[in-house]
């Protein structure tokens, strides 16, 4: 298959890019023109096209004979820019990329989305209905890397209700790390480590989840949770949640240190679990 991966240079799209190749798709790295420029050659089966992906002509450019689009190009968080420029263009880029695919006949298309859509560690005081958290749980998002998630997910259900030949997989990633997290103790003590309930995703299993998608047996548009079964403290899990949020019910078993985000959906349509291996070489 020939795939495109925007974003392709970052954390993520270079652990996709790796797997892709090693399972012997031809693959189509995007990213910006000045980091396609530095990179070094490429291996056989791989082709870099630069483009600006909230540019819709560029983008359709590259995305000219693919077969498949992974979407991963954006901002990573809310602090990196300017409130309207996060919002902005993670919400252009996400739509363009859709559309995109819709006019060159790409029906395959794997979003990136984060646990942040629903709001989590960058909101004040975040608000959980029930844990752990699932695919149903309404979202309070507030800042604005959080809001554009939530808007990558409800322009997928749009294009998904206008053309029935879509698969389109929007995964909820957490925090991604190319190794298993050793936390120093201020830091899954933190203000933030709390609001983000102490979660985060392998880049090894991210990759292969974006690769799963692309083959999955729906149609339509689906969210999934994508995230580590453990979190990244050390205490058990119960203990946290009757510390920190103690008015939030707990629907399930937390034995150990189990995380707060239920995968059950994405190991039954896409097939898919976390390995902690390590990461991608």
């Amino acid at each position: 298959m020939r795939i495109a991966v925007t974003g392709g240079a970052g954390k993520v799209g270079q652990a996709v890019v790796r797997l892709a190749l090693a399972e012997g798709h031809t693959v189509v790295e995007i990213d910006r023109p000045a980091v396609a420029a530095a990179a070094a050659e490429p291996p056989p089966n791989l082709v870099r096209r630069p483009a600006d992906v909230t540019a819709y002509p560029e983008l359709l450019r590259a995305l000219a004979g693919c077969e498949a689009l992974v979407h991963l190009a954006a901002h990573p968080k809310p602090w990196d820019q300017a409130d309207h420029v996060v919002h902005n263009e993670n919400v252009t880029a996400s739509y363009n990329a859709l559309r995109a695919a819709v006019e060159l006949g790409i029906g395959r298309i794997c979003l990136a989305s984060s646990v942040n859509a629903i709001g989590g560690g960058y909101s004040r005081n975040p608000r959980f209905d029930y844990f752990p958290l699932d695919e149903r749980h309404p979202s309070y998002n507030e800042d604005p890397y959080s809001l554009s998630k939530w808007i990558v997910e409800a322009q997928a259900d749009n294009f998904a209700r206008r053309y029935d030949n879509l698969t389109i997989a929007s995964l909820r990633l957490h925090a991604v790390l190319a190794t298993l997290p050793v936390s120093p103790p201020n830091r899954v003590h933190s203000d933030f480590a709390i609001r983000d309930l102490w979660g985060y995703t392998l880049s090894r299993p991210a990759a292969r989840a974006c690769l799963l998608a692309l083959t999955a047996g729906f149609t339509g548009h689906e969210v999934f949770y994508v995230v580590a079964p453990r979190t990244r403290h050390p205490r058990p899990t119960v203990e946290l949640c009757r510390e920190h949020y103690p008015e939030v019910p707990i629907r399930a078993d937390l034995p150990g240190n189990q995380g707060l985000f239920d995968c059950t959906k994405a190991e039954r349509l896409l097939g898919w679990s976390h390995d902690e291996r390590g990461p991608v070489r």
